[in-house]
């Protein structure tokens, strides 16, 4: 209880504390890169005065000192350009490529953008000037930040991602509980609708009726085994789609408005499919459902089932607001909701019923803003 009280202040006291560490490390990478490259700087200039000493030396001088500092550079790359432009020498680059003057003088821009030339002076007279680059340790070291960045924003993914299943497992979990929960309170008044409608046959009341209260008691039931589900695995059936979707559309055609125009497009004789009866009949009703709300209750609704070899198509098609195309795939994440009332979990738990317990796909087939949309199933035929 304690944790999850304290929980959020903990999370963003850790965050805080992991952007400080990164920081200073990154801060203190960009010193010690600064301070090598000083000190690759220092080289170069005592190499620059011992140039310098080299032309003004005599013949019998000790040059020992002198020619170790010329021959100690074996890291960074440079060049020695005297004042007509002339290529004098250099050093650790490619033998081949140093013939070519066009390259030199790349090299030469490349180098003056990554260090300021160093000069060398006879007296008061500029011989010769100095162009040299970063060394292959420095230019690896200045990387260094740019990975360790990729390695805090994998590790930030993963915990991210960890945080986010962890919260949509714990959601489920709720979710699941309150759906059992609905079931089991449906169920007690249930039982006595199913008894009060076996008086109503012993008494003089049209028959018709208690037909039609038959039927919404069954479709409670049917309700009540559809929450039941949710949480555990569904099983399977082969059955006939046609007439599970005719079912689910003479319900639905019955209990809406005559201002909508029904029109049902199936083909000649039975189709088998493996299928859970209660969950499709309920992701038809939610397509059905949101058809009738984007029509805002008047217009033309078309349900049609085709086939194409092995794949079942299940169209449903309305004449209402549209859904703008940015929104094709968002409309089935949960809350997503364009409806001023709504929880936005009618497509999410329908593209779950046909994508996850049934192995198909359902997609937005097309739509077009204040012309229509058409929601398309696919399912494999049953062998």
């Amino acid at each position: 209880m304690i944790f999850t009280k304290y929980s959020n202040a903990l999370r963003w006291f850790i965050i805080a504390a992991s952007f400080t560490i990164v920081s200073l490390i990154l801060w203190k990478t960009y010193e010690f890169f600064q301070h090598f490259k000083d000190e690759e700087r220092t080289k170069m200039e005592n190499w620059s005065f011992a140039q310098t000493d080299f032309i003004n030396s005599d013949t019998n001088a000790n040059l020992d000192l002198t020619l170790k500092i010329l021959n100690s550079n074996k890291t960074t790359p440079m060049l020695v350009i005297n004042e007509d432009g002339e290529l004098v020498s250099y050093n650790n680059l490619d033998d081949k490529k140093i013939t070519d003057s066009a390259y030199v003088k790349k090299l030469i821009l490349k180098f003056e953008a990554e260090n300021k030339p160093i000069p060398v002076k006879l007296g008061d007279t500029i011989i010769s000037t100095i162009y040299y680059g970063n060394s292959e340790l420095l230019n690896k070291l200045k990387y260094y930040p740019l990975a360790l960045l990729l390695i805090v924003f994998l590790f930030g993914a993963v915990i991210f991602f960890f945080y986010r299943s962890n919260k949509n497992a714990t959601q489920n979990k709720l979710w699941s509980g309150m759906a059992k929960e609905t079931a089991h309170q449906i169920g007690t008044p249930l039982s006595s609708l199913i008894g009060w409608t076996e008086i109503l046959k012993s008494e003089n009341v049209n028959p018709d009726y208690i037909t039609e209260i038959e039927k919404d008691v069954d479709r409670l039931q049917t309700i009540t085994e559809r929450f039941s589900k949710i949480g555990s695995i569904p099983t399977l059936e082969r059955a006939d789609i046609v007439a599970e979707t005719i079912n689910s559309y003479d319900y639905l055609k019955a209990r809406s408005s005559n201002l909508i125009d029904f029109e049902l497009i199936t083909p000649d004789g039975e189709i088998l499919v493996n299928l859970n009866k209660q969950l499709y009949s309920w992701a038809i009703e939610n397509l059905v459902k949101n058809a009738i709300d984007a029509m805002k209750g008047r217009g033309k609704l078309t349900v049609e089932i085709s086939q194409l070899e092995d794949t079942i198509m299940v169209n449903v098609t309305d004449t209402g607001k549209g859904i703008e195309k940015k929104h094709f795939n968002t409309i089935f994440e949960p809350g997503f909701t364009t409806k001023k009332r709504g929880w936005g979990l009618g497509l999410s738990l329908t593209r779950r019923i046909i994508e996850d317990f049934h192995e198909g796909k359902i997609k937005v087939l097309h739509s077009e803003i204040k012309k229509g949309t058409t929601f398309q199933i696919s399912l494999k035929r049953a062998h």
